[in-house]
């Protein structure tokens, strides 16, 4: 195992192709900031994507995919500034365009994913707002590109699915590229990197339950006890069992926003002898206990959920 599939995974990342499309200029869509990351490619011809920032606007060609954080709306058009629709509208407006029909229409894939938790909240703000990457030519992200620009080019047997996969592959790839190359990208991320370090980094993040010491992790990475705590703090900022904690933590608010697990046995889950003493230190961390915390979240998500459904 290692960090970024760890993360990725306890993120439960859902993706859904929401639009393919051939569009002739002028077009232009409206993408709602509720959508907590959106990936964008086009497959033929040239965009825009643009926030309501002034500056903002981005080309879109062909071999680059682009990824936008929720928060505020994006746009997408044939030039910066066009008229843009909700995307049921620009759906049904363009639902008759071929590819072939006309040689300056665009051929674009959107796709909206979802990622629930705080490991997935702490994996999107790790993005930068807009983040665009162009695939070198020996980059196995330029060969997914071309594998969706083949997919898209007529309708086939269970393409849905293979568009879900293949948008899947893009969003791990955006990631890791965006990772390698960025000086903002997490620490545990570049730290999982260092021989040092990622032997007890996986320890910690495949068994958070365990009652982990210093002295255990050091010996695990092979460093002495000193060694390894002044080079865990170098590279993460935070002592060896200050990062456990905050794991922990991440852990635990997790189960108690999606699972019916007591506090007993989310105390056991992550690594607290009882629920006392889970309940002591979750506390201290958040300053309300678990069952309260985990009633106003409750609470927060149902009005939530009533607005989103019932709202105008």
């Amino acid at each position: 195992m290692d960090l970024l599939y760890d993360h990725l995974v306890r993120a439960r990342a859902t993706g859904a192709v929401f639009a393919r499309t051939v569009a002739e200029p002028p077009w232009g869509l409206r993408l709602g900031g509720s959508i907590q990351l959106a990936v964008h490619t086009v497959v033929r011809g040239r965009g825009w994507l643009w926030l309501d920032t002034p500056g903002s606007a981005v080309e879109l060609s062909p071999g680059t995919v682009t990824l936008v954080r929720g928060g505020p709306d994006h746009y997408i058009g044939h030039e910066p500034g066009a008229d843009c629709l909700e995307p049921e509208e620009f759906r049904a407006r363009h639902a008759q365009a071929a590819p072939g029909d006309n040689p300056q229409a665009t051929v674009f894939l959107c796709g909206a994913y979802q990622l629930s938790g705080e490991v997935g909240s702490g994996l999107l703000d790790a993005l930068p707002q807009v983040m665009t990457l162009s695939a070198a030519i020996d980059d196995p992200l330029r060969d997914v590109i071309t594998l969706l620009s083949r997919e898209l080019v007529r309708t086939e047997p269970a393409q849905q699915i293979v568009l879900d996969r293949l948008l899947d592959l893009l969003l791990v790839l955006a990631i890791r590229n965006d990772f390698h190359r960025s000086a903002t990208a997490p620490r545990w991320y570049r730290a999982s990197a260092d021989p040092r370090l990622s032997a007890a980094l996986q320890a910690m993040h495949e068994n958070a339950a365990h009652p982990w010491t210093v002295p255990e992790l050091a010996a695990i990475s092979g460093l002495s006890r000193a060694a390894f705590a002044r080079t865990f703090r170098e590279a993460l900022g935070q002592a060896p069992m200050q990062y456990l904690t905050e794991w922990r933590m991440t852990l635990a608010r997790d189960h108690l926003r999606a699972d019916d697990l007591s506090l007993a046995q989310i105390a056991d889950a992550v690594g607290y002898g009882s629920p006392f003493a889970f309940a002591a230190a979750f506390r201290r961390h958040h300053g309300d206990p678990p069952g309260a915390w985990r009633q106003r979240e409750r609470a927060t998500a149902d009005t939530r959920s009533l607005v989103t459904h019932h709202g105008p």
